[in-house]
């Protein structure tokens, strides 16, 4: 299994509200993750990031790749990740 760990939308139409979670990088974008690290919501002022930073930085330790825009947010809330 190749994980990633990735955002995943939830909110309302036009009020997005995403989840930080790990997935089978073949599996859709809203399909059932195997693991929720944390959410951030864009819309506040300023963007609210809440993160698990110990499973987060025990997924990258086995493997699992943050997309790009994850990998900012980690970095953000002081979570070591791998270049």
């Amino acid at each position: 299994m190749s994980a990633v760990i990735r955002l995943k939308r939830a909110g309302a139409l036009k009020k997005p509200v995403h989840k930080i979670v790990v997935m089978d990088k073949r599996r859709a974008r809203d399909s059932r993750p195997i693991d929720i690290l944390g959410f951030y919501d864009p819309k506040t002022d300023p963007a609210t990031v809440k993160v698990n930073k110990a499973r987060a930085e025990y997924w990258i330790s086995v493997g699992a790749k943050p997309s790009p825009a994850v990998r900012t947010l980690l970095k953000k809330q002081g979570v070591k990740v791998s270049s």
